[in-house]
């Protein structure tokens, strides 16, 4: 089952996304492994990135063994405090038909 992963970065900004992500996704702009989509942009008080998950442990794999390392050594320019983190099973998951 997929697993959707929220985190929302009070205060946090375009600048400190954009150092973050390059400091915890591949350098050629893929999706690291077992993540199926990554959307991110402003919200009412910062940044809100949500991403989804093959499943629950591709989540916990990839935070344990990428994200927090990173973050906890310390990202030049990213994100200077923890999310706001809300998980959840994804049970409905409908995509758009491709276009010709």
């Amino acid at each position: 089952m997929s697993y959707g992963v929220v985190h929302q970065f009070k205060g946090g900004t375009k600048d400190q996304y954009e150092a973050s992500i390059r400091a915890v996704h591949p350098a050629d702009g893929s999706l690291p492994a077992g993540q199926l989509f990554h959307a991110a942009g402003p919200s009412a008080d910062g940044w809100t990135i949500v991403a989804v998950h093959e499943s629950k442990e591709s989540w916990e794999t990839f935070r344990d063994t990428i994200l927090m390392p990173r973050m906890q050594a310390g990202i030049a320019g990213g994100f200077a405090e923890p999310p706001q983190e809300t998980v959840f099973p994804v049970v409905n998951e409908v995509r758009a038909p491709a276009h010709a």
